[in-house]
């Protein structure tokens, strides 16, 4: 029984570099969709993840299936669409969420464009869907680079953060960073996506992002047990979605996302503040 679950990763050196890569994106992005999932911005995430397409795709365009130049160009039109819809909705009647979807959808659109133009359907669905059996050492440093940057921004402005999600005009009111705080946590949201898209494709990284978050909220009603709650069920995803698609020769990207969708359905039934707990007694009173 073990060499079902080990043998994959003791005899292949890619699975080990999937799985290394994998476990690294979800100790980074599980606390960053806690804070989305309480700032009520969940699909502001997947919008995001559409969003960074264009720059992939002119990265790939000039270089090629290149990480490094697919990376730039995703964080920087990522980071262009996340301003530009908050510049819209600061200046014009326009609210964030509807110049958000605008945005992500015709970026969306001009990606896919992009890689069509130059490129065949395979080079198409490595950019949409991702390749985490083969990242290489690069994509490896690249998204522990990441997974740093995001902790030591996550824990050194904690308090703002939990300040700026819960009551941003509280914050504002006595402070100056009500609007930095702000977005700098969308630049940690772009960055991650831009992380998560090296191993699970434009459409599926912010899977891994809300999923294990939302799968939280039925374990706990406190932030910091969330975040760590959140990278658990992420990293136990990441797990059973490569030998997954290992033994049952699946793709690993949707594997991976569908072994936390499995997850997450078991929370809403067996969490301490899920269906079962509410049927038996012994649910609290949710306040989200």
């Amino acid at each position: 029984m073990a060499d079902f679950f080990i043998e994959p990763f003791v005899q292949y050196v890619f699975m080990q570099r999937a799985l290394a890569g994998a476990l690294i994106l979800a100790i980074s992005c599980g606390p960053v969709g806690v804070f989305l999932m309480l700032r009520r911005m969940s699909l502001t995430g997947d919008a995001m993840s559409h969003a960074i397409l264009p720059g992939a795709a002119v990265g790939f365009l000039f270089y090629g299936l290149e990480i490094l130049p697919m990376t730039i160009g995703g964080l920087v039109v990522g980071l262009v669409v996340a301003l530009g819809a908050g510049a819209v909705s600061r200046f014009t009647v326009q609210k964030e969420d509807a110049s958000l979807a605008a945005l992500y959808l015709i970026s969306l659109a001009l990606g896919v464009l992009l890689v069509s133009w130059r490129g065949s359907s395979v080079d198409l669905m490595h950019v949409l869907f991702g390749t985490v059996l083969a990242l290489n050492n690069e994509a490896l440093g690249l998204i522990g680079g990441i997974c740093i940057v995001t902790l030591v921004v996550m824990i050194t402005f904690w308090r703002a953060l939990l300040a700026e999600c819960l009551d941003p005009l509280f914050l504002r009111s006595v402070s100056n960073w009500g609007s930095p705080v702000h977005f700098l946590f969308l630049a940690i949201v772009v960055l991650n996506l831009v992380g998560g898209f090296q191993a699970l494709g434009t459409l599926l990284s912010v899977g891994l992002m809300m999923l294990p978050a939302a799968a939280s909220r039925f374990w706990s009603n406190r932030v910091a047990p969330m975040c760590f709650i959140s990278i658990g069920i992420g990293m136990v995803s990441c797990f059973a979605g490569l030998i997954l698609s290992y033994h049952a020769s699946l793709p690993s990207g949707p594997a991976i996302v569908l072994s936390a969708g499995v997850i997450y359905a078991l929370s809403i039934l067996v969490g301490t503040r899920g269906v079962l707990g509410d049927l038996l007694g012994s649910g609290r009173h949710r306040t989200a």
